[in-house]
């Protein structure tokens, strides 16, 4: 399911920037996908932390399988050696029991998330052990399909830009927030469509 700002925002932005309007008409059909469940989309985000989303994706699938049901509940009662063998490392194994954990003690935090303003939601995101800002974003703009979010450190994004408005040269930070700047209210429009030119699958956490 496509959030609901997605059709409007494609409109505006494909008008607005000529770059972007091309890679929005070469990809008729393809959306950026809403999880809705917030444990899910988490920790699909910590899976995929600095990997391809082929080996994400493979390593979701693992842990389906053995899982069947990937909930804080099961996590927490899953032997590490468990999690370990579906592909996962060492350190994310803590960073989903840390997840885990804090779902199953912050219950009526987590149910105030959709009502909170990004940075915010962020801020209580990052002190959970092994939640980066990254991760945190990837939440945002997967989980409660939030329109403006932009993840200034995501690599994927970053090489999207330098090929689409630059000619592959690298730019600078500012630079890079410039172009994003263009994107608003829509930047995680901008953001899904530079990483849907550099990969045969969609991202989806």
């Amino acid at each position: 399911m496509n959030p609901d700002y997605w059709d409007k925002a494609k409109r505006i932005l494909a008008k607005r920037d000529l770059h972007l309007g091309s890679i929005i008409r070469s990809y008729q059909g393809d959306g950026l996908q809403l999880r809705g469940k917030g444990f899910q989309t988490l920790a699909r985000a910590i899976v995929g932390q600095q990997i391809s989303v082929k080996a994400a994706d493979s390593i979701w699938r693992k842990l389906r399988k053995a899982l069947v049901y990937v909930t804080p509940k099961r996590i927490a009662e899953t032997p590490p050696d468990v999690l370990r063998a579906c592909g996962l490392s060492n350190a994310k194994v803590l960073y989903m029991q840390s997840l885990a954990a804090h779902f199953l003690s912050n219950g009526k935090k987590i149910k105030n998330w959709p009502s909170m303003d990004d940075e915010a939601i962020i801020q209580e995101l990052v002190a959970i052990k092994g939640v980066g800002r990254w991760t945190a974003e990837m939440f945002l703009i997967f989980g409660l399909g939030r329109p403006d979010v932009f993840p200034i450190d995501d690599l994927g994004l970053i090489k999207g830009i330098y090929r689409h408005y630059n000619q592959g040269v690298k730019m600078t930070k500012a630079e890079l927030m410039l172009v994003g700047e263009s994107w608003r209210p829509y930047r995680s429009l901008g953001t899904w469509y530079m990483w849907r030119v550099l990969d045969p699958v969609p991202v989806a956490y």
